[in-house]
């Protein structure tokens, strides 16, 4: 009788069944994310509201958000609100180092059917994993929920901001739908980390000493 092989060989000889998932769902990601850029060209299917999808894209970049918050610090004489900004602050720039770095790591490229004309990008940015809009929106959706004082209407419309920003991504063709659901994901878990970190005048007097 012919031997039997052992068990760790047979398993070579079968393809990954875990391989062949996320194979799978990769290749229904990409499609179902070329299926939905719907915005992604002028020529595109809702290609006139291309526009509109750029300007919510502009709303959920780093920089006016990292500008405002200096804005306002420089601004304010409450003592509290300085505490909220200076936190706001660390947020966005511990989301931009996060995100940059899984970038730099995963290097997945943009959907082949963007156009490279985003507002304001660097050298990670040509790069789809993580989308960095994904991750503030969630970041600061959640950070925004919690310190500030907001009746129900604006809460629901910051939620809305939110999911909508994330949705411009693969409407404009910038991510895929994994790109767009990590972000959120990771946002969500940055938060986290910015509450156990949280910046106050007892845990870092220096740093509210310059302000």
């Amino acid at each position: 009788a012919a031997a039997q092989l052992p068990e760790e060989d047979c398993m070579k000889l079968n393809p990954s069944f875990v391989g062949i998932a996320l194979s799978s769902l990769l290749a229904i990601d990409l499609w179902a994310s070329k299926r939905l850029g719907v915005c992604a060209g002028e020529g595109s299917a809702w290609g006139s509201a291309r526009p509109l999808m750029k300007v919510i894209e502009v709303s959920g970049h780093g920089i006016p958000w990292v500008l405002g918050t200096f804005y306002g610090l420089w601004h304010t004489d409450s003592s509290a609100a300085r505490e909220v900004l200076l936190n706001l602050l660390f947020a966005l720039l511990l989301d931009l180092v996060m995100v940059s770095v899984v970038k730099g790591l995963v290097k997945r490229p943009r959907p082949t059917h963007n156009k490279m004309d985003m507002f304001v990008t660097i050298s990670v940015d040509k790069y789809s994993f993580p989308s960095g809009h994904a991750t503030r929106a969630a970041l600061v959706c959640r950070f925004v929920l919690r310190h500030l004082v907001l009746a129900v209407p604006l809460r629901v419309l910051v939620v809305l901001w939110a999911l909508i920003v994330s949705i411009s991504r693969v409407m404009l063709g910038r991510h895929n739908m994994t790109d767009v659901l990590f972000g959120l994901l990771l946002g969500y878990a940055l938060y986290g980390v910015v509450e156990h970190c949280w910046l106050s005048p007892a845990t870092a007097p220096a740093l509210f000493a310059l302000w």
